[in-house]
């Protein structure tokens, strides 16, 4: 995905994710933040002393989005909001250090349940934290067009249909519209 950090390890990859295998998922991956560089610090800041808290939240979180398992009571948006110093970098990297490490841990079809729901939830924290004029990186924007390519809808004359055209409205980062006026509104 990305040749500035090491890969994430060789494993068997799981065909179906499991509580087990979640579990793994998230100690490996929490493992590489932890040593990388620019997220290390931003997560050790926040979390010292509390990652033996964090890390079986973050396996009922990813259990209940991946399994629907529905045991996960928390607030994403909250949580995240007063983290100090993360900036769009950040994001980015914990994104391609994620779809590295689940990527490396299981089968394609299995891969994507966990890669759609961590772009979209990236996205939206950024325009959360950054504002609705900040524009999602092309690079965030090229992975999540590559893990779930939008299908056209025939009820939007802003869509485009011509097969491989782009079919996401300018500035407009989620599988449907925004409630409320647009920018051109």
């Amino acid at each position: 995905m990305n040749p500035s950090f090491p890969a994430a390890a060789v494993v068997e990859r799981a065909a179906e994710p499991t509580e087990a295998n979640i579990r793994e998922l998230v100690y490996g991956f929490y493992d590489r933040v932890r040593a990388d560089p620019l997220l290390g610090p931003v997560f050790e800041a926040t979390l010292a002393g509390r990652w033996d808290d964090h890390l079986p939240k973050m396996c009922t979180f990813w259990g209940s989005l991946v399994l629907g398992a529905k045991q996960y009571r928390g607030n994403v948006q909250q949580a995240h909001q007063p983290l100090e110093g993360v900036e769009p970098q950040h994001f980015s990297r914990w994104l391609y250090l994620f779809l590295d490490t689940v990527e490396s841990r299981y089968q394609p079809a299995a891969a994507v349940r966990f890669m759609e729901p961590a772009l979209r939830i990236a996205q939206s924290l950024q325009l959360s934290r950054f504002g609705w004029d900040y524009k999602i990186p092309a690079e965030q924007q090229a992975l999540l067009e590559r893990v779930a390519p939008r299908r056209p809808r025939d009820d939007d004359p802003h869509e485009a249909h011509a097969p491989g055209a782009s079919t996401r409205r300018p500035g407009e980062p989620f599988p449907t519209r925004i409630i409320g006026k647009g920018k051109d509104d």
